[in-house]
């Protein structure tokens, strides 16, 4: 594994000007495509599990099945883990925002709605990325076109929060929202100080922490063997989760992020919600309303402003 390199002089103040960045190849749009089917199955299956089994214990039963298949992948590739403490002290941090918690807020907030409705505020985790790689990392700074996407996005939670119809209650709603902050800490934290890590030594150290928080908490919290023992479509979903929707789309996603950034990284979820969306519809008769399909369209819009190839591309070329 190669050396984590020594921490800079620290990013220069920040600024609105453009800057190139890290860019996506055919590569990394076939790994955000793989990943936004692998990941958007999440929200399916926390649907089939939701009502049988407790969120910390559903996390801590498919992150250890997700342990199992990257451990698999780390020994047949021959890739190591980290050897120091304090590198395991960053990949716990790193867990505990980009896996535990935002988990736990997602199948929280999911108790009140369809896993189509929760993939669409999932959706929204680039606009807190951007923010927040703008003060973190020097080289994925914000650009006018960038705030202005931040804006349209946020008209888009405007529009899925007041006429989405049933999108659950308030605090549902900020649990979903929450879980999107999550993932745009983790992702730039992973990006700042872990960028150095093979990709799999990556997606084992985090799936490890974060069982061993989740662990934890379903013992603190849940007590998981005082419940009734859920049924086998429960437990073949939480194991779906573990095995599709954690260890093969981290592997795509630390891929991306190592490859292309934090912010490309996070564009996965511009497309993520047609998984859940075709899943729930077909198998669970689940129907999303005309002002949600409105909110998500508007939030989209706003991804692919940020993104900006399209619009250089139609419309003003160096925009």
């Amino acid at each position: 594994m190669s050396k984590l390199p020594a921490p800079g002089p620290g990013p220069s103040p920040p600024s609105l000007a453009a800057t190139a960045g890290p860019t996506l190849g055919p590569i990394e749009y076939g790994l955000i495509g793989l990943q936004s089917m692998l990941w958007g199955s999440m929200f399916f299956f926390i649907g089939l599990a939701k009502s049988e089994i407790p969120p910390w214990t559903m996390s801590a039963l498919r992150l250890g099945a997700a342990v199992l298949v990257l451990t698999v992948v780390a020994l047949f590739l021959g890739v190591r883990l980290p050897a120091s403490l304090a590198m395991w002290s960053r990949f716990l941090i790193l867990s505990f925002f980009n896996n535990a918690l935002p988990f736990w807020f997602i199948a929280r907030g999911q108790q009140e709605v369809t896993g189509g409705i929760a993939s669409i505020f999932n959706a929204t985790a680039p606009l807190f990325t951007i923010v927040l790689a703008h003060f973190a990392l020097a080289d994925e700074r914000l650009s006018w076109r960038r705030v202005f996407g931040v804006l349209i996005g946020l008209g888009g939670i405007g529009v899925l929060t007041g006429l989405g119809g049933s999108v659950g209650s308030s605090g549902a709603q900020l649990q979903l929202l929450a879980a999107a902050a999550c993932y745009a800490i983790g992702n730039v934290y992973g990006r700042k100080f872990l960028i150095g890590f093979h990709p799999v030594s990556m997606a084992v150290s985090q799936m490890l922490c974060a069982c061993f928080i989740t662990l934890t908490a379903s013992a603190l919290f849940e007590q998981p063997w005082t419940i009734e023992m859920p049924s086998s479509k429960a437990l073949f979903a939480t194991l779906a989760m573990g095995v599709f929707g954690s260890a093969l789309a981290s592997l795509c996603h630390f891929t991306v992020l190592k490859r292309a950034g934090a912010i490309n990284a996070i564009l996965v979820t511009i497309i993520l919600p047609i998984t859940p969306i075709l899943l729930g519809y077909v198998f669970l008769g689940e129907h999303v309303s005309l002002g949600a399909i409105g909110g998500a369209a508007i939030i989209a819009s706003a991804l692919v402003i940020i993104d900006g190839r399209l619009v250089r591309r139609f419309f003003a070329p160096g925009v």
